[in-house]
């Protein structure tokens, strides 16, 4: 495979490049268009004309320089071995192969798909996206053999894309459909994920039945597919052994595999809690659980979601404190499907008292609701809120008691919503100017919503340096 004949080097030295927005050429998807995908379909091989490249739309050299466009990718190929369970597998190594090219950026998958084009790499000649699919073509035959032939279709016009857009989200809703239909309990053998190792060094997905990998694109079928064909592939297996704790979702196989993969940063994990040893997290999550205190309960906000959060933060500023492989209680980040799992936080309802996870969860983005409200408990849908019923953490408080939420009745509860004056403040000291952060957590944008308050008793704290600023709430002069 040589890749001389392109202006550009290829090659698995460039993943994890990042292009900022005064590096980038062109911006391609991403949360600023409302329909953009990948997908893989597996054909008859005399309906591909092998290395074809069809561009329907504007073509990158004729994009406006900083503008942002539609982007689809549909990658058909063929191949006597090919089956239907390795598209999923395939779509997810797009994510790989176009961040092997220097001056691309690509992030994320499926309909969240989000690229940049650098301007050195438009300038040293990488100006037709008829490069970017010979490329990928190149690449999957080359890293996965059973693909015998492939053609790209490259979709950049808005008119052009609402039909295969429309087909992508059918195949994806199938897909999802089929991988609901099994538990971990039918099992006995797990799989796991490191394709995103590139820009989260310590992270490794666990798939399970019942835990899609954080991506929502590789359900426990397609990662079992993946794995035989290429057993020593980004996607492997990952015998459970002995359960520790089955709330939680503790096993010494998964245990001793993240560790492992994490060169040993992580060594234990519960993958049914979003609060005591997390799940690490990517990067391309499809949405966030976030714990939020003043009502002991969580919130759920997707990546389309453009506003901030019931906590004040947008989901950018959440995901730069849940992504790049961290073990993050509080921010987790997840994938849709698994919302809709039996076993979704189930640890953190437990200890809470509650039936289930999902009874934790108190506010969703009205995107994300809508997509997993067929598969709420029928006595909760109407107790969850969205960013249409309220709007701040005040608004949030009232609306649990109000429609009787069941994290009302939780200890947690009634701690984090204690009347103040129990407080006492002699003893104590007036706590009304303990500075937002004093667990030096940064909690950047928050716009006087949400955060902590600590409260200290009988405790002692040791530590090498302590730093004290005035905080100068005066305007700068210009």
């Amino acid at each position: 495979m040589s890749f001389v004949d392109l202006p550009v080097e290829i090659g698995p030295v460039y993943e994890g490049e990042r292009i900022r927005a005064k590096q980038m050429y062109v911006e391609l998807g991403g949360p600023k268009m409302e329909k953009h995908f990948e997908l893989v379909r597996v054909k008859p091989a005399k309906e591909i004309k092998d290395g074809q490249v069809i561009i329907k739309g504007i073509d990158l050299k004729d994009m406006k320089e900083g503008s942002t466009h539609p982007i689809g990718i549909f990658v058909e190929v063929a191949g006597p071995e090919l089956e239907e369970d390795l598209e999923a597998v395939f779509e997810r190594r797009i994510h790989e192969f176009c961040n092997f090219v220097n001056g691309i950026m690509h992030l994320n998958q499926r309909y969240t798909n989000w690229m940049r084009i650098s301007k050195s790499a438009f300038e040293k000649g990488f100006n037709s996206f008829e490069m970017l699919g010979t490329i990928l073509i190149r690449l999957f035959k080359a890293e996965l053999p059973i693909i015998k032939s492939a053609q790209i279709t490259i979709f950049t016009n808005e008119k052009e894309i609402e039909k295969p857009f429309e087909m992508a989200m059918e195949v994806y809703e199938k897909r999802d459909e089929r991988a609901r239909s099994i538990n971990d309990e039918d099992v006995d053998m797990f799989y796991g994920c490191v394709l995103c190792q590139s820009f989260a060094p310590t992270h490794a997905c666990i798939i399970t039945p019942n835990r899609m990998s954080l991506c929502g694109s590789i359900s426990w079928f397609d990662a079992r597919a993946a794995a035989k064909v290429d057993p020593k592939g980004p996607l492997f297996e990952v015998a459970p052994q002995e359960c520790y704790d089955e709330i939680a979702g503790e096993y010494e196989g998964i245990n001793q595999t993240l560790k492992k993969r994490s060169l040993g940063e992580i060594d234990k994990v519960y993958i049914y809690s979003g609060m005591e040893f997390p799940h690490t997290s990517c990067g391309c999550f499809e949405a966030i659980d976030f714990y939020i205190p003043e009502v002991n309960g969580h919130g759920i906000v997707d990546r389309s979601y453009g506003d901030v959060a019931i906590n004040g933060l947008p989901f950018s500023a959440m995901a730069n404190q849940t992504g790049g492989g961290k073990q993050m209680p509080g921010f987790n980040g997840i994938s849709i499907q698994y919302i809709m799992s039996p076993k979704y936080q189930q640890y953190d309802g437990k200890i809470e008292g509650l039936k289930s996870g999902i009874e934790t969860v108190v506010w969703m983005s009205k995107t994300v609701k809508d997509r997993v409200a067929e598969f709420l408990p029928a006595d909760l849908i109407d107790k969850i809120a969205t960013n249409e019923d309220v709007t701040d953490i005040n608004a949030l408080k009232e609306w649990v008691k109000d429609v009787n939420h069941p994290i009302i009745e939780t200890d947690g509860y009634r701690t984090a919503t204690a009347d103040e004056e129990e407080v006492d403040e002699e003893e104590y000291g007036a706590l009304e100017g303990l500075p937002l952060g004093t667990q030096t957590i940064s909690i950047p944008g928050a716009g006087g919503m949400g955060g902590f308050k600590l409260i200290l008793k009988n405790c002692k704290i040791h530590c090498e340096t302590l730093i004290i600023k005035k905080i100068d709430n005066k305007p700068k002069r210009k």
